[in-house]
């Protein structure tokens, strides 16, 4: 089943373009940091966009034409894993993993350190200017640990 589309999906995905226009070489963003960057569109409750948000900027991705294509880095967008999220064997897929390993951010499993290698966003004023949140950190603070990871000591 699809999920539903933003009220304006053209207008959504312009400024999921935009910002992702401001994400510099050699460093990446996740779906659900571009979306925390982005105001609920206008009738979409704040907790239903949570969770619509990072699937409707992979539908802005998706949505790239060729056109677009040279001026919008979605090859720097991946999931909050640090993983590609298109399906393995696609032409999108292997260019994406070509284009993030030319940059020197994916490792040989094929996964990027978001501590290292994530975006921060893009400055205040250039937020402010476009009406847009502060987005959320990829990184983890330091001393947290690992989801998962028992602590030795």
């Amino acid at each position: 089943m699809r999920h539903p589309q933003p009220p304006d999906p053209r207008a959504f995905y312009e400024i999921v373009w935009k910002i992702v226009r401001q994400v510099p070489v050699s460093i990446v963003t996740t779906f659900g940091q571009i979306a925390s960057m982005i105001p609920p569109p206008d009738g979409v409750e704040p907790a239903d966009y949570q969770k619509l948000g990072p699937r409707w900027v992979g539908d802005a991705m998706n949505a790239v034409s060729r056109v677009d294509e040279p001026t919008v880095p979605w090859h720097r967008v991946i999931n909050s894993k640090g993983t590609i999220s298109l399906p393995e064997e696609s032409i999108s897929a292997a260019q994406q993993r070509t284009r993030l390993r030319a940059e020197g951010v994916l490792d040989a499993r094929e996964h990027v350190d978001l501590n290292r290698y994530g975006w921060d966003g893009p400055d205040a004023a250039w937020l402010e200017e476009n009406d847009l949140l502060p987005p959320r950190s990829l990184k983890k603070p330091p001393g947290e640990e690992a989801a998962g990871q028992l602590r030795l000591f």
